[in-house]
Formats: C-alpha cells, sequence, structure tokens
C-alpha cells in the first residue's frame, strides 16, 4: 500500500512539539509492516542542509490561484524513508520556526506557505501527478495539510483517498475569505459544509469535512473533542462525523528513549537494574547548580510554557513546592508571564529550583532519567510525549486526568497496576495534592519501585499504533 505522510515537522531537523517526533517515528513503523511510505515535507534550510544530495523528481506545475511551481526534491533518510522535499525558497528559506518570524510572530502568507504544500499532496493523490509513484492514501497532520483533503474533494479524475489526523484542535489555520482565491480554490468551496468556517477559511475545518477519515491521537481525546467544553468550536461537525472519527494513541522512539542505551546519560539503567538511576540524579542536581540532595525528590517539567499545559497552576504554588519538600527543574519556552515566573521562583530559591529557558534535547533526556516525578497538569492533552518519556525512564508522573494522560496513566491507587497519580479539576489545590502524594510515595521505597516497575513495563512503542494505522488505511 503506498502511503503519502504529509507533514510540517520532522525530527529531528526541524521540530516544535509531538508533531515532529511522530512524523519522524510513525513512517519507520509502517515501513515496518511493508507499506510503501513518503513524507512530503517543506525544505526548511534545516533539512536541505542535511541533505544536499536530494535530486529534483517533478515540478508541480499549474496549481491554482497565486500558488507558484515549485521543485519536488527526493531523498532517503538513514531509516529507510523516502522524503519528498517541497522546495521553494521563497516561502520555505527563512530564518525562525516553521510557522514564526524571529520575533515571533506568525509569518504573514502562512496561508500560501501550508497551502502549497496541501496542494502539492494533492496533486501526488490525482490523475495530474507526473510521478510514476501515486500513493492511494493521502495521510495529512493538523491544519497545515488539512486543505489537501478540500482540493482533493474539488478536483476531477481519480484521486487518493484521505486521512486526516488531529494532534491538537486547538490550531485551527483561519485566515481572510480573500485567501481562497489565492489558494486556488472555487467558490463553491465557501460553504458552512465547505471551508468556511465563521467568515473565515479554516485548514483545520477543510480537513475535518473533507478528509475521507479523522483519526486523533488518543481515544479519550477522540471523546473530548465532539463536547462543546473541549470541542474548540468543532464539537458540531466532529459529531456529525464521528462514525468516521477514531481515536489511535501515540507511542515513542523506543531506540532513542531508552535507559539502557541513551547517550546523553551519565549511567545506564533498567527496570531490573534501576538503581544507577540515583547517578543521573546527581549529575543533573550538578549540572544545573542545584544542591546535591538525596532527601527530597527532585520534581521536572519540560513543556511549552503555555495556559494548555497548566503550568501557571504549578507556579502558582510558589514556595508550596519547595515545601513539600522538593526540587524543581523546568526546561521550556512560551508564554513570558510564565517564563519570567519560573525565572523569579528559581532566583528565589537557587539551591531548590532551575529553570531553562528553550530546548535542549540533551538536557531533556537528562531530566527524565535524573528527575523523581515528571509534573503534566495539562488543561487538556490530546495524548502527550513526555508522560510516556518520563515512565519509561522510571520517572513517576503526576497528571491531569485528560486526553491521552488518562488513557496512559494509571493512578497508584490501583495497586496492581498504577504507574502514576492522577487529578481531576484543573487547579492548584487539586494539582498540590496531587503533588503531596506523589512525594509522600517517594519516601516509601518499596511503592515507589512498584510505581517504576508499571510504569517502565509498559509498552509505549509505535507497534499496536502503526499497526492502527495501517487497517484504517485498508478500510479507506
Amino acid at each position: 500500500m503506498k502511503v503519502l505522510f504529509v507533514t510540517s515537522e520532522l525530527a529531528p531537523w526541524v521540530k516544535t512539539g509531538g508533531l515532529g517526533d511522530v512524523s519522524s517515528a510513525l513512517p519507520v513503523a509502517l515501513r515496518g509492516l511493508g507499506l510503501d511510505v513518503r513524507v512530503l515535507i517543506p525544505a526548511y534550510p534545516g533539512i536541505l542542509k542535511n541533505f544536499p544530495d536530494a535530486a529534483e523528481v517533478a515540478r508541480p506545475h499549474w496549481l491554482g490561484g497565486a500558488l507558484p511551481t515549485a521543485s519536488l526534491k527526493e531523498v532517503s533518510t538513514a531509516d529507510g524513508i523516502n522524503l519528498l522535499l517541497l522546495d521553494y525558497p521563497p516561502y520555505y528559506d527563512r530564518p525562525g520556526s516553521p510557522y514564526l518570524d524571529p520575533d515571533g510572530n506568525d509569518w504573514p502568507d502562512n496561508h500560501l506557505r501550508f497551502g502549497l504544500l496541501s496542494r502539492v499532496a494533492a496533486w501526488l493523490g490525482s490523475d495530474a501527478s507526473t510521478m510514476d509513484w501515486k500513493p492511494e492514501i493521502i495521510h495529512c497532520n493538523d491544519w497545515q495539510s488539512g486543505l489537501a483533503a478540500a482540493y482533493l474533494h474539488y478536483l476531477p479524475g481519480g484521486k487518493a483517498k484521505s486521512l486526516f489526523t488531529l494532534h491538537n484542535l486547538a490550531y485551527q489555520g483561519v485566515f481572510g475569505y480573500e485567501t481562497l482565491f489565492e489558494l486556488g480554490l472555487p467558490q463553491e468551496a465557501w460553504r458552512f459544509d465547505g471551508i468556511e468556517y465563521h467568515g473565515k477559511l479554516s485548514f483545520l475545518k477543510a480537513g475535518l469535512q473533507h478528509s475521507t477519515a479523522i483519526s486523533t491521537v488518543s481515544p479519550n481525546y477522540a471523546h473530548e473533542i465532539q463536547t462543546d467544553d473541549l470541542g474548540m468550536g468543532m464539537a458540531d461537525l466532529l459529531r456529525y462525523r464521528s462514525e468516521h472519527l477514531s481515536g489511535i494513541l501515540n507511542g515513542i522512539d523506543t531506540r532513542i528513549w531508552d535507559p539502557e542505551s541513551d547517550h546523553y546519560l551519565q549511567q545506564h539503567y533498567s527496570a531490573r537494574n534501576p538503581n544507577a538511576k540515583a547517578a543521573n540524579k546527581a549529575a543533573l542536581q550538578l549540572q544545573l547548580g542545584l544542591a546535591p540532595r538525596k532527601d527530597i525528590p527532585l520534581l521536572a517539567v519540560i513543556s511549552r510554557l503555555a495556559e494548555q499545559k497548566g503550568l501557571d497552576l504549578l507556579l502558582s504554588l510558589g514556595a508550596k513546592i519547595m515545601n513539600l519538600p522538593a526540587q524543581l527543574v523546568v526546561l521550556g519556552s512560551g508564554n513570558v508571564e510564565l517564563e519570567q515566573g519560573f525565572l523569579a521562583l528559581a532566583r528565589q530559591f537557587p539551591d531548590l529550583c532551575s529553570v531553562s529557558i528553550g530546548f535542549d534535547e540533551a538536557l531533556a533526556h537528562r531530566i527524565d532519567a535524573g528527575a523523581d516525578i515528571f509534573v503534566m497538569p495539562s488543561r487538556f492533552e490530546p495524548c502527550g510525549l513526555n508522560q510516556l518519556y518520563s515512565m519509561r525512564y522510571g520517572t513517576i508522573p503526576v497528571v491531569r486526568g485528560t486526553g491521552g494522560l488518562a488513557d496512559t496513566v494509571i493512578d497508584a491507587a490501583d495497586e496492581k497496576n498504577g504507574n502514576g497519580f492522577v487529578f481531576g479539576p484543573a487547579s492548584s489545590e487539586a494539582l498540590l495534592e496531587a503533588l503531596q502524594r506523589a512525594t509522600t510515595a517517594w519516601s516509601d521505597p518499596t511503592l515507589w519501585r512498584r510505581l517504576q516497575k508499571h510504569g517502565m513495563a509498559r509498552d509505549s512503542s509505535w507497534d499496536k499504533a502503526a499497526r492502527q494505522y495501517a487497517e484504517l488505511y485498508q478500510k479507506l
């Protein structure tokens, strides 16, 4: 089966969140099942730098509207995945992130940048394609490629089926009416059952409305987004398409996230022999300038600093965190007020709190290995990957029971299966109670070892998810 996987991020070369990790690992797992998967992604500078020998294989043209003729270049990764690099330097050869300029503002032509990505995906899946390789399934991911489903809907002739995967419903790719014509879409698309959304054009709605099927990244999130509270304005449409909606829980790349072989760690360890985890805690405390405390647990956060992640709840606890007693390490960036708030906390408690603004892959691995407790108080969480990383490293998660967190973390009250601590209301009081339970449990070595054993034994690989995606492709 031939599958075109369309994405705006691909770890390790371009990544702002979980989509980059998924786009790197899932195609490899699908290829392991015998599927012919190729990944379509913009030719960002970081990707071209790593694949200078990419050769042109096609030049999609006559795409409509203001969309330009671009070059498609092909190259194979070390994992054997063929990448189709969409090369148009005026759109993609830029500093900053895939979506934002160096000052943190949306690129004003994002509708054209990702409209071109979507249109070329549809071109590859239609009779217009000049390539010998023709996909049977176009697998789109988030709003940046959601318009591909609409293009396929309005194109004549034979065409591929489409699957639209929601990684986060909050980002919807909304632009003005005038972009309809720049993107080469017909006037008939401007309907309530088309791409129109409250007088605007929404890439995400286009994917939800016109894809053959929809998936999201955990079963619980698939249910939640059909409710008015978490449907982000799309609940009615998602309920309407519920028969075509499924939730497939994300996996993680267990080759990269493995405490037995992770080259970033001070010492390797395993579920069978977890004692060396203590050496990683000591190394992390030393690296970050924290007091070398063995007598209190080390809490960790690796996250976008955003309201969605509930980190304002954690920050509001302030000194109460240190009085648990505990240490806290934070790695991430985002909301300026949250950044400044955590930095102020670190200045107030330099021996107990360390805050690193930005992202550091090596440090992320060392935190997962060195921390005792991982904190994810998200208001909503489609899947979440960090709780999976932390459990694999014997670091016990404290999470709010929402989305994929509820699908993966079982409260310690379940003696047979418990692997973490789960709380309900999105409040600082509920979070503090969960942290108190966790730090109390940390003082009980037998209980803590049992929680670690359950978490480290969990199969978080992509094998199960890849089989579910393959079955879904087959149905389509």
